[in-house]
């Protein structure tokens, strides 16, 4: 099975496993688990912040932060098809009382200052105002698209400017700093705080970190505890999750994996795949008529697992657990599956 999902799904390396046995551990909570401080300093000098608080998830990370920054009633300002409008169970409501009010941030996957700034509502006795700037790095539901340092700083210094804090998502930051040939302080430098995954293309099992000023870790640091994120020897996760900040510039590799494969799915016949700005594929399959659930099906039944992302859009990630022989056979079982297929023959 060639398993292109997502990046979520590779395995930790053996190298992983020793360090994960062998992690020299203490309880977390109190802040003597040495593995995990040393991942909170090195993952927080990787990124250019004061600190790092080591979360379980990405999600977690993302919604301590909007708890941390901005008050109840406060509206969300962020991109109609970011990750945590679409895939965090509407946690900024239900976790903190926030509300959203989106824009189309369109292909640029980022809003621009005009429109940060169109959607800015200050306090009154009737509203609360704008309490956040939400930013995305590589935004996955946009394809994996890679903004630019200044962009990214062009949006939130729009912010900064009328006194909004900013987060950035930054699941994949260090897809976007590699798509950009640029180290990660040059893609934060300009927001207040930034979530990064290891458990992604970096290969960690398991854990994300949330890096920010001292003063903005110290505050998230209580939010973990009241979420359920307090961990006790969580050395054994964090000590992987050191190796993985090792990955990073192997990270061009799956950039040029998924362009190999894109090419390869837009040479079949009724298939449409843009060449993709890092690790994430879109395929349309609306040329064929093949709605994308469908095409999902076929590919599993090839061997190949996929993800549907839209009636006719189909996702597929690069990441270390596949090379480039796998994306060639991925692209040839794809041909195959999808020969024989004519609209409403499944």
């Amino acid at each position: 099975m060639i398993d292109l999902r997502s990046d979520t799904v590779t395995r930790p390396s053996a190298a992983m496993r020793d360090a994960a046995r062998d992690a020299d551990v203490g309880d977390d909570v109190y802040a003597d688990d040495p593995s995990v401080n040393e991942l909170e300093r090195r993952s927080a000098a990787a990124v250019g912040t004061e600190a790092a608080l080591f979360v379980p998830s990405g999600t977690m990370g993302n919604q301590i932060a909007a708890r941390v920054h901005a008050d109840r009633g406060d509206e969300v300002v962020v991109d109609d098809r970011a990750h945590v409008v679409l895939w965090e169970n509407g946690g900024l409501a239900q976790l903190s009382g926030l509300q959203i009010r989106t824009v189309d941030a369109g292909d640029r996957a980022v809003p621009t200052p005009d429109q940060v700034a169109a959607a800015h509502v200050e306090p009154s006795d009737h509203r609360p105002g704008t309490g956040l700037l939400w930013l995305e790095n590589t935004h996955n539901a946009r394809g994996g698209v890679a903004v630019s340092p200044d962009d990214v700083a062009a949006a939130a210094e729009a912010a900064s400017e009328r006194g909004v804090p900013v987060h950035l998502d930054g699941a994949r930051l260090f897809n976007a700093c590699v798509a950009h040939g640029v180290a990660a302080p040059a893609m934060t430098a300009a927001v207040d705080s930034v979530l990064c995954c290891l458990s992604k293309g970096l290969g960690a099992p398991v854990g994300s970190v949330l890096c920010g000023s001292e003063s903005f870790v110290a505050e998230a640091h209580a939010v973990r505890k009241l979420l359920g994120g307090g961990m006790r020897q969580a050395g054994v996760v964090a000590a992987p999750g050191l190796l993985a900040l090792e990955n990073v510039d192997r990270l061009a590799e799956d950039h040029e994996n998924a362009r190999r494969l894109a090419a390869g799915l837009d040479g079949v016949d009724g298939l449409s795949a843009p060449a993709p700005d890092t690790n994430i594929v879109r395929v349309d399959s609306a040329g064929r008529g093949l709605p994308a659930d469908e095409l999902v099906d076929l590919l599993e039944a090839e061997g190949v697992r996929a993800g549907a992302f839209g009636e006719h859009v189909t996702r597929l990630c690069t990441h270390l657990g596949v090379d480039a022989a796998d994306v060639d056979e991925a692209v040839a079982r794809v041909e195959r599956a999808v020969s024989g297929y004519s609209s409403g023959s499944t």
